[in-house]
């Protein structure tokens, strides 16, 4: 069965960390992505994309273009809102990175926080954890080599990436529950 990345439209046969870094490096070699791209790249509708600007979730683009970072931002959102109100994974995000729109204040690149995902997303392939301590441990494990830019800023990450993993696990089952309930009818 194809998969696609968490938050995105880009297909791969399974979700691997290694596989997820080829595919977005490739993608900014010519240095950033126009609204289309994203949009394409998300499903997302171009003026979903601008209102996030616009309402300060995600930074501007420069010159048109979406750097790996925003784009990473975007694709987060994207995962997240299937399972919790926008307003809250603004507050989620915040918590580690500050004020949404200004990258200057943040605990943790969201390119990087993305590539944490993935890693989670990837374990999940395996077996899903059997409860929220198991989950723990593996956003603990997950941040192994984040190099902390203040003291505390990598228990702040592990505890977003908690966050992040019950709500992809809860929008996974969510859709599951919706197939059973087409196969009823």
């Amino acid at each position: 069965m194809q998969k696609t990345l968490p938050g995105t439209t880009i297909a791969v046969e399974r979700i691997r960390p290694e596989e997820a870094e080829t595919q977005l490096a490739s993608l900014f070699l010519a240095g950033g992505l126009v609204l289309s791209q994203v949009s394409s790249l998300t499903g997302l509708e171009p003026y979903v994309i601008q209102n996030w600007v616009r309402r300060g979730f995600v930074a501007p683009p420069e010159r048109k273009r979406y750097t790996r970072r925003q784009f990473s931002r975007i694709v987060i959102i994207n995962m997240l809102k299937d399972s919790m109100q926008l307003e809250k994974i603004c507050a989620l995000l915040s918590y580690v990175n500050g004020d949404l729109d200004d990258e200057s204040d943040d605990l943790i690149d969201d390119s990087q926080l993305y590539r944490y995902i993935v890693r989670l997303a990837a374990l999940t392939e395996e077996h899903p954890p059997t409860g929220p301590d198991e989950a723990a441990r593996w956003c603990q494990t997950a941040v192994s080599d984040f190099s902390e830019p203040v003291p505390g800023a990598r228990d702040r990450v592990v505890r977003c990436l908690h966050v992040i993993l019950t709500a992809y696990l809860a929008a996974r089952l969510k859709r599951e529950a919706e197939a059973l309930l087409a196969e009823l009818a």
